[in-house]
């Protein structure tokens, strides 16, 4: 990271700052680097590939950043949102009532937040079934055997995701061909 942040920061425009940087794999374990710049413009994006280039591929560049904001909002949705704040609940009605299932119900939150807490998050689609196959799982012990909230919260923010993706194309440094 500290090699692509360093690449990343050498297409800094003057006044531009590099805020972040996204490591994606969209396809067949490309990984693509998706850097987001600041200014007092606004933000500007570009993607780099593992050579620390500029990636010209539209389509590549769209699908990084669609999966890295589907995997924002799979980790921002997962668990209701408060993972931190379900696990103390479930574990403060286990000394109260010990109902039955709430080990199964803990058991799931942890394995969903030990799925969230993964050292280098890499946007790609494997990750993203990690967290949807624990969410689901998590909701099912919970009791919630009909419709996902997990998945309606993803599909709530499918317009935020494709906004995203279209600011990045409109916004990207630098040229597609």
């Amino acid at each position: 990271m500290a090699r692509i942040a360093a690449a990343a920061a050498a297409f800094a425009s003057p006044g531009e700052n590099l805020a972040g940087v996204l490591v994606c794999e969209p396809l067949d374990g490309r990984r693509v680097y998706l850097c987001a710049y600041e200014s007092a413009a606004g933000h500007a994006w570009l993607a780099l590939d593992d050579d620390g280039g500029p990636v010209e591929d539209r389509l590549l560049v769209r699908k990084a950043a669609s999966l890295a904001a589907l995997c924002e909002v799979a980790e921002e949705s997962a668990g209701g949102g408060d993972l931190d704040d379900l696990r103390g609940r479930l574990a403060a009605l286990r000394e109260r009532e010990a109902p039955t299932g709430i080990e199964e119900a803990e058991e799931a939150a942890s394995a969903l937040a030990r799925t969230l807490e993964l050292e280098t998050r890499i946007a790609c689609t494997p990750y993203l079934d990690a967290i949807g196959a624990a969410a689901r799982r998590l909701e099912r012990a919970l009791g919630d055997g009909g419709r996902s909230p997990f998945a309606a919260a993803m599909q709530q923010a499918m317009p935020a995701v494709e906004e995203l993706t279209a600011e990045v194309e409109r916004r990207y440094k630098g040229r597609f061909t």
